[in-house]
């Protein structure tokens, strides 16, 4: 069970490294039920926020070339979320920039990001109250759909 909720997530490698002892002592068996809530269980929002992009980035492309998608698709995806470009996106990785000043200091969240709907660690996306967490939610949904196989245009809302 444990196996399968960290495969559901794009941030696995944290999950696996900081958290996975705390997933296993927190999940409560009742009546053939695993009750959670799993972003309480998982991650504390401010330990996400301070997490380096660059730490993750590699992450984001594992899940996407294990399923037969490129680096260069994921690469598009955080274009078009951001704002970034090559080069801005090479110097945030260079300089460990965390996911609070990754978007804090985004070019421009793109428009469309209202219509990414749907459900990530099991809250839907446009329902997440926490503006950054939602932004962060975001990222990791559109690279769950890449890595599902959908379309491009599709994940890119076009």
């Amino acid at each position: 069970m444990v196996a399968q909720l960290v495969e559901q997530l794009t941030l696995n490698q944290w999950v696996e490294s900081s958290s996975l002892s705390q997933v296993t002592k927190s999940l409560l068996f009742k009546g053939g039920f695993v009750v959670y809530s799993l972003l309480n269980l998982i991650m504390d929002n401010s330990r996400v926020y301070k997490m380096s992009f660059a730490s993750v980035y590699p992450h984001y492309i594992n899940k996407a070339e294990r399923k037969g998608r490129t680096k260069a698709e994921v690469d598009e995806i955080i274009f078009w979320l951001t704002g970034y470009n090559a080069q801005s996106l090479q110097k945030i990785i260079h300089d460990k920039t965390g996911f609070e000043t990754f978007f804090a200091q985004a070019p421009q969240l793109n428009p469309n990001v209202s219509k990414i709907t749907g459900v990530i660690c099991g809250y839907r996306v446009e329902e997440i109250e926490d503006k950054l967490m939602q932004k962060v939610r975001y990222l990791d949904k559109l690279i769950d759909e890449l890595a599902k196989g959908r379309p491009m245009e599709k994940i890119l809302r076009k």
